[in-house]
């Protein structure tokens, strides 16, 4: 079995898994065998680390977002449509507090039909609170620059369609995350924001 495919089962199994975390079941932790404390760009096996979630970022069922803890979170294909319900819903815990920057970027993601490029805190604001779909590029500088796209753009691209009402979808994940062995306060509409 390939290192992807050593991580792709328990994604597929919980739904969920973090890129890195001490406790919760990660990427890292089920590549290195260990419970990493510090940053595994320091590991040992850091370009195994690498090469295994750049294949993950372009395998068609995993999706990377900051669910849980406002960290990497890659989500399997299964649980999509629960995410997409959430995260399109534009709930008070998303937009309360958001700047007027974010605002304005989240105003000119929703109307592009391509991805639109973006740095700095707005970005940021709209990543964590899961208003957009967003993911970071290489540009041909060799700089690093993070795009968005909307969730309807995301959806139609990858051919996803929410299943369940916010409030089921919601109880649909948390019971991923509980079964994950997350607490349920890792999710952002059960912390209170702070961006």
């Amino acid at each position: 079995m390939s290192p992807a495919e050593r991580v792709l089962t328990p994604l597929a199994h919980h739904g969920l898994l973090l890129k890195q975390d001490r406790t919760v079941p990660s990427v890292v932790g089920i590549i290195t065998g260990e419970s990493l404390r510090t940053s595994w760009w320091s590991h040992p096996k850091a370009r195994l680390i690498f090469a295994v979630l750049s294949e993950l970022s372009e395998h068609p069922d995993v999706l990377f977002t900051k669910l849980l803890y406002r960290k990497d979170t890659l989500i399997h294909r299964s649980l999509w449509p629960v995410f997409l319900a959430i995260a399109r819903t534009r709930d008070q815990w998303q937009l309360e507090g958001l700047s007027a920057e974010a605002r304005a970027l989240l105003g000119r993601i929703d109307q592009s039909e391509t991805e639109v490029r973006a740095s700095g805190a707005p970005i940021k604001e709209l990543e964590v609170r899961l208003l957009a779909r967003t993911h970071e590029i290489h540009t041909e500088s060799g700089r690093h620059e993070m795009v968005a796209e909307s969730w309807l753009s995301w959806s139609a691209r990858v051919g996803c369609v929410a299943n369940q009402s916010p409030p089921d979808a919601r109880r649909t994940l948390e019971q991923a995350v509980i079964t994950l062995g997350a607490p349920l306060r890792a999710l952002p509409w059960l912390r209170p924001n702070k961006t």
